[in-house]
């Protein structure tokens, strides 16, 4: 996607969420948006960004007025931030003193909210309600039972679980979310397949001349990974 037709279709986006209300992104907005495409923040995660600022907005009660795009940044660039890490890609930064681009490698892992055990207690949880629902239509029973098998008894271990061990139960949950992930993947339609693996690889994009090919087969299984988590809505067991 050029620049121009990212800032139009973040545009069209924004004004579907605004209930039609168009505003142009024009002036030091454009500019703004220009920055956002040079970062190579994918499409998809900038549109996420936007949600999550309307979500916010919407619990402060009913909208006063259309929100601009710029309103929306520390959002955009949160969730961009997040999913570097969870693909595992780097940026290149003008450096601060006028000299060259300069790379800048993906955040740190950011420690997570709540204890082990509360987040293997949540990721069961939410695993049990999807296997009594249709929203997998039955399409991976199975490996959602095994990976409440597998979780169960780390979420109690995690309890009480300090230093390697801990280590070792992240390791065990972070398995089975990955066979999770996988089996469900698996047995997905292959033009559902397909698309998937067609905008993980179209986010990879701009990052990828500076990428090894190991690097890149990583980020693209890690970016496949994270499209169908959010698709049915799954738990995040990376650690």
């Amino acid at each position: 996607m050029d620049r121009d037709a990212y800032c139009r279709e973040l545009e069209a986006y924004l004004c579907r969420k605004n209930d039609g209300h168009l505003i142009r992104v024009v002036g030091p907005a454009f500019d703004r948006v220009m920055s956002w495409a040079l970062q190579g923040i994918p499409i998809k995660v900038a549109e996420a960004g936007i949600d999550r600022y309307f979500e916010r907005y919407y619990r402060k009660g009913p909208r006063r007025r259309p929100v601009r795009l710029e309103f929306c940044e520390a959002d955009i660039l949160d969730t961009f931030d997040e999913w570097r890490r969870a693909v595992g890609v780097s940026i290149m930064t003008a450096d601060p003193a006028g000299g060259p681009l300069v790379e800048e490698p993906a955040p740190s892992p950011a420690r997570s909210r709540g204890s082990l055990s509360s987040r293997l207690e949540s990721a069961v949880a939410r695993l049990t309600v999807l296997r009594g629902s249709t929203q997998l239509a039955g399409l991976a029973d199975e490996a959602l039972d095994a990976a409440i098998r597998a979780l169960e008894p780390l979420r109690h271990q995690a309890e009480r679980a300090r230093g390697e061990q801990r280590h070792a139960l992240e390791i065990a949950a972070s398995r089975a979310g990955h066979d999770l992930v996988r089996a469900i993947a698996a047995r997905l339609p292959e033009a559902d397949r397909i698309a998937i693996d067609r905008e993980a690889r179209a986010a990879l994009e701009p990052f990828r001349p500076r990428m090894t090919g190991e690097a890149y087969q990583q980020a693209t299984e890690a970016a496949i990974a994270r499209l169908v988590r959010q698709r049915f809505g799954l738990p995040d067991l990376t650690f």
